[in-house]
């Protein structure tokens, strides 16, 4: 099992931007594929984007694409998501989430983790 933390979650003006980590546990995060997910209060659990193990492919949901960056620091075990353009319908709890696969269902991911609070004000 992957031990995933999120931060950087905060306030944030329309505009503006907040870069999200995610911080895995020991030396085997490097050897899965990381996504990272989002829920609105009140609304279901969507893909955000997704980077492979070894950094070399990236996807996006449409709606975050040419806005949000993810990459990866495998020697610090980190996935990061740079957030910029943010808009009011970004806000939501964002959550990391680690695969085995490369696909961008949730039900491929079996580790969590607790989620951090993004707020975009209009």
């Amino acid at each position: 099992q992957v031990q995933l933390v999120e931060s950087g979650g905060g306030l944030v003006q329309t505009g503006g931007s907040l870069r999200l980590s995610c911080l895995g546990s020991g030396r085997t995060f490097k050897n899965y594929n990381i996504g990272w997910f989002r829920q609105a209060p009140g609304k279901e659990r969507e893909f955000v984007a997704r980077i492979t193990w070894s950094g070399d492919s990236t996807y996006y949901a449409d709606s975050v694409k040419g806005r949000f960056i993810i990459s990866r620091e495998n020697a610090k075990d980190t996935v990061s998501l740079q957030m910029n353009s943010l808009r009011p319908e970004d806000t939501a709890v964002y959550y990391c989430a680690a695969s085995p696969f490369t696909g961008v269902q949730a039900t491929n991911y079996y580790d969590w983790g607790q989620g951090t609070q993004v707020t975009v004000s209009s």
